[in-house]
């Protein structure tokens, strides 16, 4: 039935075949332009940020807050790396003394500094990052900077402030330990001091004995006592009726950067066998020794005071120091002197196991989302901050 034309055939369905061909093509290149927008539009309401850990409380950011892992495990090693996907940020980690401006591959567009800003060697390093973030902005490497920062004991963080957006600079936000009076919730935010990773402290994984067996000792203080000062007091105030037997105490006269394995294992045994850790201010009141104590479920006694400086000297640190801790309903016991510490040793006397199991679990919960929640406040903060909005 079909008419031959030479050696073409006919075909009478030629043109509906022809639009549907056509329609198909519509629909095809359609389905790749909505494709392609869907791919877009990821691409813009996610981010890549690298974090260059070049002070220890990176450690602190990437393995106990954010329950990162780092390859090699050895901590010893001169490049250690790690990444993982959180809320709508792609992060990855580097540390390590062969991290050197200009001698790795910068691989996103947002950066996160890990600086030591406590003393004045530590500045001068840390400035020297600042202004290679700074190069790389200028040249278009980079595009956004955030900044997390161990401050000054006494709050003496001036230097930073011109490197803020805020002030001139190109750092967009910033991180900073301890009670600083500038901190604000826009661009500056207190960020907690953490477990000395500095001397290897282990992100510690609670078991069944450490929040169910009686503990040998009410309380522990391993630590420097220094001349004239509250810890004095404390070491008197233990003395007295032999408190000090029924305590783990080990005090020294200097101050040791560096553990000797030793050491490090009566410091982790006296946590872990002491209901109550006792915590008095050094240059500030707020220490490693806390978050130490809350991972081993030893309750923090706190002396509840301000230290010397420019800490807090604002009217949002009305209840500082620690304010961080205080707004986040640390279950801790705060004492303003040493010589309230009978009465809280005689009340720990009473305690059944019972009560001192749930004041654990309670403690090591409370920390587990405190933790939690700082790193989602990380997330938050850096996604609200550089991710482009999508206004209507």
């Amino acid at each position: 039935d079909r008419v031959a034309l030479g050696n073409d055939e006919w075909n009478p369905w030629e043109e509906d075949e022809k639009n549907e061909l056509a329609a198909a093509q519509q629909r095809y290149e359609a389905v790749l332009k909505m494709i392609k927008n869907t791919r877009s539009h990821l691409e813009q309401s996610s981010l890549r940020v690298q974090i260059w850990g070049k002070a220890a409380i990176g450690l602190y950011l990437w393995q106990h807050i954010f329950g990162g892992h780092l390859e090699p495990p050895d901590v010893t090693a001169q490049w250690r790396e790690g990444s993982q996907k959180a809320g709508k940020t792609y992060f990855s980690f580097i540390t390590g003394p062969s991290v050197v401006p200009g001698y790795f591959s910068v691989e996103a567009e947002n950066v996160v500094l890990v600086l030591n800003g406590r003393e004045k060697a530590k500045i001068t390093y840390a400035t020297q990052w600042l202004h290679y973030a700074q190069t790389l902005i200028q040249t278009r490497k980079i595009r956004r900077v955030a900044v997390v920062l161990l401050g000054n004991e006494q709050c003496n963080n001036e230097w930073i402030r011109p490197y803020l957006r805020r002030n001139g600079g190109f750092v967009n936000l910033l991180f900073l330990t301890y009670d600083y009076a500038f901190v604000n919730e826009e661009d500056i935010f207190q960020w907690p001091l953490g477990v000395a990773t500095y001397r290897n402290f282990p992100v510690v994984e609670p078991s069944w004995s450490m929040l169910h067996d009686p503990r040998s000792y009410l309380c522990n203080f391993l630590g420097t006592v220094y001349k004239n000062s509250s810890r004095e007091t404390l070491m008197e105030i233990l003395k007295q009726d032999g408190l000090d037997k029924l305590c783990w105490i080990a005090a020294r006269e200097q101050w040791q950067p560096q553990e000797t394995n030793e050491s490090f294992k009566n410091y982790q045994d006296a946590l872990l066998q002491s209901d109550l850790t006792l915590c008095p201010v050094g240059i500030n009141t707020e220490c490693y020794r806390i978050y130490e104590a809350c991972s081993y479920g030893s309750l923090p006694v706190i002396e509840d005071v301000m230290t010397p400086g420019d800490c807090g000297n604002s009217s949002m640190y009305h209840s500082a120091p620690l304010q961080l801790l205080k707004t986040m309903g640390a279950p801790f016991i705060f004492i303003k002197n040493w010589k309230e510490l009978p009465a809280v040793l005689e009340k720990e006397k009473n305690l059944s196991l019972q009560e001192k199991i749930q004041r654990r679990k309670k403690l090591i919960e409370w920390y587990q989302n405190f933790k939690a929640w700082m790193r989602q406040k990380f997330i938050n903060t850096l996604e609200n901050s550089f991710l482009p909005n999508d206004k209507g």
